[in-house]
């Protein structure tokens, strides 16, 4: 039997490889997509024999087009997308550059939407019933100052899946996301390196810890399943309560 296809952006990685080792274990065969060609290809090979490794700019809506293209007729059409590739550039607000805003929202949100839109034809022509799962942030809902572009994107995504949730539901196709909160990968680096800062988002994070990867990728896996059939149009906050504390130390 032919295996379900997922394909995962933002692959190479962190949460994106963590998806796909996810959707892998529930018998998917994995497509991770990521601007970096080397590690991607790494991520691939780890994944098994039948993993595939593509490279895009997630950012560059002509080179987002020719990857679902190529996806379709040399794989076939995804049953599963995960639009994890995402990008902060934080600086001061008030320094804040138009071009590093509209890099962001190109990747973080344009992105989604493109990869989103282009899919579910193509699962529409195929008769696919599939899933698709947008990676959103508790910054949808809450503010950082330094990264103004990743908030907006981010609050973007959410509605987007919304949106998207309501006009494919017709079709079958479910739509949702995850909002991470504190999740150790990469791009909290720089919060793990310095005891103080580390310490400042624990205190905001009830369950005391930092979530894992693989934490994001089971709840993707999950959303992408049958068990999440009557689930669309919903963004899972994985946070450790983050969201629901009303104070902070």
């Amino acid at each position: 039997m032919t295996k379900p296809i997922a394909v995962i952006t933002g692959g190479a990685q962190g949460i994106g490889l963590a998806c796909a080792e996810a959707l892998a274990e529930d018998g998917h065969r994995c497509i991770l997509v990521d601007i970096n060609a080397e590690g991607v290809q790494a991520a691939a090979k780890g994944l098994g024999d039948d993993a595939v490794a593509m490279t895009c700019d997630m950012g560059d809506p002509d080179a987002v087009l020719a990857l679902f293209d190529t996806i379709a007729r040399d794989h076939g059409v995804p049953h599963v997308l995960v639009n994890n590739a995402g990008v902060a550039m934080p600086a001061d607000f008030l320094d804040y550059t138009l071009q590093d805003f509209q890099t962001v929202i190109g990747i973080n949100l344009t992105g989604v939407f493109l990869g989103t839109q282009t899919v579910a034809k193509q699962m529409i022509d195929a008769g696919i019933e599939g899933a698709i799962v947008n990676m959103s942030s508790i910054n949808a809902q809450v503010a950082i100052p330094a990264i103004p572009a990743y908030c907006a994107s981010k609050g973007g995504v959410m509605q987007l899946t919304k949106v998207a949730a309501l006009a494919l539901a017709p079709h079958n196709i479910r739509v949702n996301a995850v909002g991470p909160g504190s999740i150790d990968t990469a791009m909290m680096a720089g919060v793990n390196a310095n005891p103080d800062a580390f310490a400042k988002a624990m205190s905001r994070t009830p369950l005391g810890r930092a979530g894992t990867a693989r934490e994001i990728g089971d709840v993707v896996a999950f959303l992408a399943s049958k068990k999440a059939s009557y689930i669309t149009g919903e963004t899972i906050y994985v946070d450790g309560g983050r969201l629901g504390l009303n104070y902070t130390m």
